[in-house]
């Protein structure tokens, strides 16, 4: 992406390429967000409970290993008539090395027999962004994104589960939405769009403390 030579630096906590792409252009012109790969910084194992956990410790990982501040994100679809599942694994949801159709396979079989009235589903997005590895007070924002699951694919755009992921409003899958569309609508548009204001303020900070006081 193209940033101000002067905007701070963001490590990016993700190796998720399509994520990456997303987050970049959501935050696009307030700060320099660079991914953890180009410090050859590899994703630690998501061990936590909840989203908040997961985010949270991606983050710290990456920052650790950059002595920068650290952005990043933990997702996921969480589907009513599988009590919430995917939920926390939906990126391994098949399998710890599944790939996206083998997770997309999965979920359309384990739905086969769910009319579509009963296929209500929601993407859900927790954002965080730390100051340094032990910053105590972490920017947190969320995002969701109501929707139903379709029972087959459509659309070429995306990535994950978008191609199964039916926007009602607009009779369109995820995967049919160009990405300016879907960042504005989407669970992690909407968690970065809120990151953005409070990392705006954050720039700021950063920008009034480097003036000097004139004394």
């Amino acid at each position: 992406m193209t940033a101000d030579a002067q905007a701070p630096v963001l490590v990016l906590a993700s190796g998720n390429a399509g994520k990456a792409r997303e987050i970049e252009a959501l935050l696009s012109g307030t700060f320099s967000v660079q991914p953890q790969s180009a410090w050859g910084i590899s994703s630690p194992a998501e061990t936590g409970l909840t989203y908040i956990e997961n985010a949270l410790i991606k983050v710290r990982h990456a920052s650790a290993n950059t002595g920068l501040p650290a952005i990043g994100e933990d997702s996921g679809l969480e589907v009513d008539a599988l009590g919430g599942a995917p939920g926390l694994y939906s990126a391994r949801y098949a399998g710890d090395d599944a790939g996206d159709i083998a997770n997309l396979n999965k979920l359309l079989a384990a739905l086969k027999a769910i009319p579509p009235r009963a296929r209500t589903a929601r993407f859900r997005c927790l954002a965080v962004y730390l100051r340094r590895p032990d910053d105590p007070a972490p920017i947190l924002c969320e995002g969701c994104w109501e929707g139903m699951i379709l029972d087959a694919p459509r659309g070429a755009n995306g990535f994950g589960y978008d191609p199964v992921f039916l926007v009602p409003d607009l009779g369109c899958s995820a995967a049919e939405l160009d990405p300016t569309e879907k960042n504005r609508l989407s669970h992690r548009g909407q968690a970065f769009t809120r990151m953005r204001e409070a990392l705006r303020m954050v720039a700021a900070e950063h920008a009034s403390s480097r003036v000097p006081d004139g004394r």
